[in-house]
């Protein structure tokens, strides 16, 4: 059983900085013949640190250090000291920033972005930079971006400050245009006993899908395997997106989608034979990497 000898104490400084030295002395009233002192912190005994005589020298403290250090004589362990507790101070460690968004940053959604760290005394400075930026995006605990657009794509790093330094913590956030998977028509199609087949391909440019028609002979295989027997000519048009709306020449149902009909002259007369919109259409995804 472990006691509180009231004949032993120990003198020492109760907050100390890191990277100073702190010696620690149990001090005893009674009168001892070339005693041997133990050491303890917080209630085991220290063998890795230097002792000398009843003293106990901290070289370069650390964060670690830190805790409740008592003392006994050897032959008396049973009776130790009070335990006097050493607090140590130092800057920011283990920054860390976290996103609220646990899955696919996608645009319109709101995000914070928090950071933590570990520091005595507490860190209550936090300041928020973006690379690249000139002066600080946010300050505090956290920072939120509300309404997020692919603009907000970068890296963010917060600085964590106290007394005695700073440190920074960084986190990526990657922010997925909505225009990114944008379903729009494949058109491979054609109408039954009536050729060239019309296909065009969809390439993206600032912000503007464009499409390029081409023509065939020959039914493509693709359309073929899915366009009804009966299905009109149809070509899906340049989408263009401006300011977060798309504009096109006709629009029809969800405003991403952009129907035209194709005019086709006929060899006999020249005439022009307008067509309908085929509701057979074969649809793919395009993505905006």
């Amino acid at each position: 059983m472990i006691s509180v000898n009231k004949e032993l104490h120990v003198e020492a400084p109760e907050e100390v900085t890191e990277g100073e030295t702190a010696d620690l002395t149990c001090k005893t009233t009674c009168s001892l013949t070339d005693p041997t002192f133990i050491w303890y912190k917080d209630g085991r005994p220290l063998t890795t640190k230097t002792i000398k005589n009843n003293q106990l020298h901290l070289q370069t403290v650390s964060s670690e250090d830190a805790g409740s250090y008592s003392c006994a004589v050897r032959g008396s362990q049973h009776l130790r000291s009070t335990a006097h507790s050493l607090r140590v101070r130092y800057p920011p460690k283990n920054v860390s920033v976290s996103i609220s968004s646990s899955g696919e940053i996608v645009e319109g959604i709101s995000v914070t972005l928090t950071c933590s760290s570990d520091g005595n005394p507490h860190v209550k400075i936090y300041t928020w930079f973006k690379e690249g930026g000139t002066s600080p995006v946010g300050s505090g605990h956290s920072y939120s971006i509300i309404s997020i657009t692919a603009d907000h794509t970068g890296l963010y790093y917060c600085e964590a400050q106290n007394d005695h330094g700073a440190l920074n913590g960084t986190v990526m956030v990657s922010v997925k245009s909505r225009w990114s998977e944008f379903v729009c028509s494949l058109v491979c199609s054609g109408r039954r006993n009536f050729s060239p087949y019309y296909c065009f391909n969809l390439h993206l440019q600032d912000d503007v899908i464009y499409a390029n028609v081409t023509h065939s002979r020959s039914r493509p295989a693709q359309a073929a395997d899915s366009a009804d027997s009966g299905a009109a000519d149809v070509l899906y048009a340049t989408v263009r997106r401006q300011n977060d709306e798309v504009t096109s020449a006709d629009q029809q149902g969800e405003p991403q989608y952009a129907s035209v009909t194709f005019h086709q002259h006929t060899a006999a007369t020249g005439s022009t034979t307008q067509n309908v919109e085929d509701p057979s259409v074969i649809y793919s995804t395009v993505r905006e990497d």
